[in-house]
């Protein structure tokens, strides 16, 4: 089974010149899931982890599961305004324009081991601010995944000092 097959590209979204990878196809099949969860979990690096951090929206499908397997909590890192509780704030710059990240204050006690989720790592802008965040809460980030990786942006030099690793690459 190739993950690859399970991502559709959606040409010109959510703008002109923009290439989207659809990630649906994979979470209607439970079998290719199961195996990107296993992929996951083969790649990260042999520690305790105590919180999974997850990116608005589509990065929360496998940080949940990936906290649930890893017996770790899940941190949500939402657009402004949809947490409830007093929040850290990051603005960053992605492929198509900029945007704002924020993350509850007391999500991480301090030397905690974060894993990172997202879907895709495109030009890292997302990535390296949800990193600030997590650093700012006092947690420690010890490695980050990506269901796809853009290559071709270079979005892991953004984040190279953490453990980068990616499931499906476009180069």
């Amino acid at each position: 089974m190739k993950l690859e097959s399970y991502v559709r590209n959606i040409p010109d979204f959510p703008k002109k010149g923009v290439s989207y990878k659809d990630i649906t196809p994979l979470l209607l099949d439970p079998d290719a899931m199961r195996l990107a969860v296993k992929l996951f979990m083969q790649n990260l690096p042999h520690t305790n982890i105590d919180k999974v951090v997850g990116i608005e929206s589509r990065g929360f499908f496998f940080a949940t599961l990936l906290a649930e397997k890893l017996n770790a909590g899940f941190i949500p890192v939402r657009k402004p305004g949809k947490l409830p509780h007093r929040t850290h704030s990051e603005n960053y710059d992605l492929e198509y324009g900029s945007d704002t990240l924020e993350m509850h204050e007391d999500a991480i006690k301090e030397g905690e081991k974060v894993l990172l989720h997202d879907d895709v790592l495109a030009t890292g802008g997302t990535a390296a601010a949800t990193c600030k965040l997590i650093e700012k809460c006092g947690g420690e980030i010890v490695h980050c995944n990506f269901l796809v990786e853009l290559q071709f942006l270079n979005g892991a030099e953004k984040i190279k000092n953490y453990g980068v690793s990616s499931l499906i690459k476009y180069s």
